[in-house]
């Protein structure tokens, strides 16, 4: 069962906190190879997201909410270590504890338009 001191959890709030500053500042320090990783592969993450969501263009998406969407886009896609339940449900609690309100809608809107679009094994 998950616990707000699981390993997992917390390098998940690590690395969306550095994406968050790198938003800011591409030139700011990244430390996670996971952070490195999905900076490699923005292009095809922020295509997920534009493909997704057509009606919010990258730069109207609340930052924290894009750096949590990058995140579980990159785990969905190119790392795909964790079933898709695992990184839905985890970007859903960071879009709950970090965003607004309409966050964790929008996040889960987003991500199962992401698993239909790149058709993700749900078994």
């Amino acid at each position: 069962m998950k616990t707000a001191h699981d390993p997992r959890h917390l390098e998940r709030i690590r690395v969306i906190e550095e994406l968050f500053a790198w938003q800011f500042n591409h030139k700011s320090k990244i430390k996670s190879s996971i952070t490195k990783n999905i900076t490699t592969n923005l292009q095809l993450i922020d295509a997920a997201i534009e493909k997704s969501a057509p009606e919010r263009p990258l730069a109207q998406i609340n930052k924290i909410d894009l750096a949590i969407l990058r995140l579980a886009i990159y785990e969905l896609t190119v790392e795909k270590n964790a079933p898709y339940k695992v990184i839905v449900d985890e970007a859903i609690e960071l879009a709950k504890q970090y965003g607004a309100d309409s966050s964790p809608a929008f996040t889960n809107g987003v991500l199962g338009k992401v698993i239909l679009e790149f058709a993700i094994d749900k078994g």
